[in-house]
């Protein structure tokens, strides 16, 4: 008995650390905003992941001032639950684009867990600004990863049954074109077999960037 309740009690307190791990980057990404914050303007929120987090010069590549990125490496949904403020509803978003899924299902969280926690975020948002257009984009394929596809793929089904039911969600299918007749392109990304080469992030851009038009 006394090793379940030590059990117990660790499954509650690991993501409360992984949290305040990510403390010092949450404030170094609400400082390099600072003069966004709480501000009369809707801005555009990319956030998630380290897949948002290094793709460099968003507002260029969409031509679009407002865009702020506030992905951070290591993210999962529940990790954006508890810095939503922070990172998404501080700067009274009229889109949100979310990356969440890939650690997810890497950290062993369930689908249906997944799914409750971006039900969640989206709820938090639409609270703040119940006209905000939210873009889910898909848990991505990777070398690294390979070997947990499937359970990419009955997530990503998640996400477009979702974005089916409600207007202001819109589901970004990058998977489909990071494949080729089921099999991975391998020349997409760097080094890690992870993260995105330049290559990797013109999929990205090519899209979204009607998903975003759409949505103007």
């Amino acid at each position: 008995m006394k090793y379940y309740i030590l059990f117990v009690l660790f499954l509650l307190i690991q993501p409360v650390q992984s949290q305040i791990f990510f403390q010092s980057e949450v404030n170094k990404i609400q400082e390099r905003y600072k003069d966004k914050i709480n501000s009369s303007k809707n801005h555009v929120v990319f956030t998630g992941s380290s897949s948002i987090r290094m793709w460099k010069d968003l507002p260029l590549i969409f031509n679009n001032p407002k865009i702020i990125n506030t992905g951070f490496g290591g993210s999962k949904a529940s990790d954006l639950i508890y810095y939503i403020d922070e990172l998404v509803l501080d700067f009274n978003p009229s889109k949100v684009i979310i990356y969440e899924g890939d650690n997810d299902i890497s950290s062993g969280h369930k689908i249906n867990f997944i799914l409750k926690n971006i039900k969640s975020i989206i709820k938090k948002i639409e609270q703040k600004n119940k006209n905000a257009q939210i873009i889910l984009i898909s848990a991505k394929p990777s070398i690294m990863r390979w070997d947990l596809k499937k359970k990419y793929i009955q997530l990503n089904r998640k996400y477009k049954n979702l974005a089916l039911k409600r207007n202001n969600i819109h589901f970004a299918d990058t998977w489909s074109e990071m494949v080729d007749s089921g099999e991975l392109k391998t020349d997409i990304f760097i080094e890690d077999g992870l993260h995105l080469n330049e290559k990797g992030y013109k999929i990205w851009e090519k899209v979204l960037r009607p998903i975003l038009e759409k949505t103007n």
